[in-house]
C-alpha cells in the first residue's frame, strides 16, 4: 500500500480510535457505536446496511462473485474498574474497529485511483460484528446470511506482549474452544439430624467434581475442565441442601478435543444422577468453537506482513487457549476460508485486565496489512473461480 495514503489517514484514525475507546458499550448495547460508526461510513461515501433488532453493520464495496470479508468487534467487556461496573475497552475491540475502518478508507482510496482490481466483478465486505464477548454475536451473522457468500475472510485480534513481541505479526491465531455449563443439581432437604431422609445436593456436587477427574481426552491436546462455582445451602447449618448450582468451564485447543470432553461431561453427570437417583439440569451459557484456519487465507496474511513490514516481523503462528467467536464462520460455514492477524502491539499487563494499554502506533501497521490480504484474497479468489469455469 501507498505510505503517504496510509499516512493521510492516519490523523482521522486516531480520532476515530479516542472516541470509540472512551465510549465503550457493553454486548448486545452497541447502539451508539452502531450509530456512531454508520455515520462515520456514510461520510466516506459507503451504503450502510444495518442488522433487524441486533446492533452492528456491515458496508461493501464493488459488486459480484468472489466474495472478500473482513470482520471486526464492536462490543466492550463489563468489569469492575475501580468499584465501579462499567463497559469498558479491555480486549482490543477499539483498535480492530479502527483498524476495520482504516481498511474502508484503504479500498476507497484505492477504489478512486482505480487501483482496486475489481473490474471484473467482485465485492469487498466490511462486517462490525456485536456480541463477541458473549461468544454469540458471530452466530447472529450466520443466521441472518451474512457470511453464506464470502469466499476469504479475514479478522484481526490485538496480542499480549507474551505471545507477540511489540511490532512482531502472526499470520494465524489458533484460538482454543471453550464451553461454560451451568449445572442444577436437585436432590432433597432434610434435618441434619436425619441425613438418611434427604439426598445432600453438597454431597452429590462434590461426587460431580470427583467424576470430572475420571474424563480421558487426547493426551496430545491441550484440554481442561474445572468447576468454577458452586453455590448451595442457606443461612441455617442444620439443613440438609437439596439443591446446588455448579457452573464448569471447559476448554480444549481443537474441536475435536471439546467433542470428546463435552461427551465425557455428559457421561460423568448422567452416572452421577443414577448414582444418587437425582436429576441434575445442564444449561450451556457460553459455546466458542476452537480456530480452524484455512492455509491459503494464512499464506495470504503472511504475504502481507513480509509486504507491510518485512521478514523479520513476521512472527510465528499463535496456538492460544482463549476463545473467540470469529472461528464459528468456518466451522459453520467450512467453504469460507478464514484467518485472523494476530496483531503485535504491546499489550499490557493483559487482554482483560480493568486498565490494559497497548501501543497506538501499530494499528496503522495493522490496517496496511489487511488491506493488502483483502486485496491479494480477490485476485487469488478470482483466479480460483477462473480455474473451476
Amino acid at each position: 500500500m501507498n505510505s503517504d495514503m496510509l499516512k493521510s489517514i492516519k490523523p482521522k484514525l486516531d480520532d476515530v480510535f479516542q472516541y470509540l475507546h472512551e465510549h465503550p458499550e457493553k454486548s448486545w448495547h452497541e447502539v451508539n457505536t452502531t450509530k456512531y460508526l454508520a455515520e462515520l461510513l456514510e461520510q466516506l461515501g459507503y451504503e450502510v446496511h444495518l442488522f433487524d433488532r441486533i446492533p452492528g453493520l456491515y458496508v461493501e464495496t464493488g459488486q459480484g462473485k468472489p466474495v472478500i470479508g473482513l470482520r471486526t468487534d464492536i462490543d466492550a467487556l463489563w468489569q469492575d474498574v475501580e468499584g465501579t461496573m462499567k463497559a469498558n475497552h479491555s480486549c482490543g475491540h477499539d483498535g480492530h474497529m479502527t483498524m476495520a475502518i482504516g481498511a474502508c478508507m484503504m479500498l476507497k482510496k484505492l477504489e478512486e485511483l482505480e487501483l482496486l482490481q475489481n473490474e471484473n466483478g467482485g465485492t469487498y465486505r466490511i462486517i462490525f460484528q456485536p456480541a463477541e464477548e458473549k461468544g454469540q454475536g458471530a452466530l447472529a451473522m450466520i443466521d441472518r446470511g451474512i457470511i453464506d457468500d464470502i469466499d476469504y475472510l479475514f479478522g484481526v485480534h490485538v496480542r499480549p506482549i507474551q505471545e507477540l513481541k511489540d511490532g512482531e505479526f502472526s499470520p494465524a491465531l489458533h484460538h482454543g474452544a471453550s464451553m461454560m455449563l451451568s449445572c442444577e443439581i436437585y436432590g432433597e432437604e432434610a434435618h441434619a439430624a436425619r441425613p438418611h431422609l434427604g439426598k445432600n445436593a453438597i454431597e452429590i456436587g462434590s461426587s460431580l467434581v470427583d467424576a470430572l477427574k475420571s474424563i480421558h481426552v487426547d493426551t496430545t491436546i491441550p484440554w481442561s475442565v474445572k468447576v468454577t462455582r458452586f453455590q448451595a445451602g442457606g443461612e441455617a447449618g442444620n439443613v440438609i441442601p437439596g439443591k446446588a448450582i455448579l457452573t464448569m468451564d471447559a476448554r480444549a485447543q481443537t474441536n475435536e478435543a471439546m467433542d470428546q470432553l463435552s461427551a465425557g461431561i455428559d457421561r460423568g453427570i448422567r452416572a452421577i444422577e443414577e448414582m444418587y437417583g437425582v436429576r441434575i439440569s445442564q444449561k450451556v451459557l457460553v459455546d466458542i468453537a476452537a480456530a480452524e484456519v484455512d492455509d491459503d487465507a494464512r499464506d495470504l496474511l503472511k504475504q502481507s506482513i513480509i509486504e507491510a513490514v518485512g521478514e523479520e516481523n513476521l512472527g510465528e503462528e499463535v496456538v492460544t487457549p482463549g476463545g473467540e467467536d470469529f472461528h464459528f464462520y468456518t466451522k459453520r460455514r467450512p467453504h469460507v476460508k478464514a484467518a485472523m492477524l494476530g496483531l503485535g502491539c504491546g499489550v499490557v499487563p493483559g487482554l482483560h485486565h480493568p486498565h490494559m494499554t497497548f501501543n497506538r502506533e501499530q494499528l496503522i501497521v495493522g490496517v496496511d496489512i489487511l488491506s493488502r490480504a483483502i486485496v491479494h484474497a480477490m485476485k487469488k479468489a478470482k483466479m480460483e473461480m477462473a480455474t473451476v469455469s
